[in-house]
């Protein structure tokens, strides 16, 4: 809050010194002495130069700010809600990576063997090849399947979701038409399965804080670079 404001204050600054600078530039006419013209040309100048200076810094703390907001927003420790959860723990079918199309045992699986390529973190509007989104479910990712018929704030919180990430791992929403009748959405971590008859916003992002980052397989989030570089 502080340093958008002061980059606000800085930016204001600015433009009353280019103005200033404009006003001294007109008022330098050919009328005057030579010494004064001379004298009135730097110091429009010196206007100038601190006026991009103060340009240049109200930018660099407005960008600083939004930045801040942002990690702010999504910092993974807001999702930590004191609620309770149903969640299944699901079969352990493996990790095994192959190249060729897998036939799974559950229709939203929470392991198996998958592609040995993963997806990045974020919002999806058409499903992925489900081997791809158990692949991101080994590095500890957490799918959130929706049904791609869900309502305007249903998609909107999910997408809100899909931003949030802790170390090497990340959130994925993503439609499917596999979600069991009567549900609203499923969220999955490796082995894990949360069914929610109603969307409730405060138990999604509990199951995420609680199984996020905690596949069998977690990489550096320097290597990882938010998904889809396995």
């Amino acid at each position: 809050m502080i340093l958008g404001l002061v980059g606000v204050i800085l930016f204001i600054l600015a433009i009353m010194g280019y103005s200033y600078a404009y006003k001294i530039n007109k008022g330098n006419t050919s009328q005057l002495k030579k010494e004064m013209k001379a004298a009135l040309k730097q110091k429009s100048r010196k206007m100038s130069l601190i006026a991009h200076t103060m340009l240049g810094g109200g930018i660099i703390l407005l960008l600083a700010a939004l930045i801040l907001n942002n990690s702010n927003n999504y910092n993974i420790e807001s999702l930590n809600h004191d609620v309770a959860l149903e969640v299944t723990n699901d079969k352990d079918y493996g990790g095994g990576h192959s190249e060729m199309p897998v036939q799974y045992e559950m229709k939203l699986p929470t392991s198996g063997t998958h592609s040995p390529h993963d997806l990045k973190f974020g919002f999806y509007e058409k499903k992925p090849a489900t081997e791809l989104l158990v692949h991101n479910l080994e590095h500890g990712d957490i799918l959130i399947y929706y049904r791609p018929d869900a309502s305007a704030d249903i998609i909107d919180a999910v997408k809100n979701l899909s931003h949030f990430t802790k170390a090497g791992a990340g959130v994925l929403a993503v439609p499917s038409e596999d979600i069991p009748e009567g549900k609203e959405v499923v969220l999955n971590a490796w082995t894990k399965t949360m069914e929610l008859t109603t969307y409730d916003d405060l138990k999604a992002g509990a199951f995420i804080y609680q199984h996020i980052n905690q596949g069998p397989e977690k990489i550096p989030a320097n290597i990882r670079l938010g998904g889809g570089t396995m």
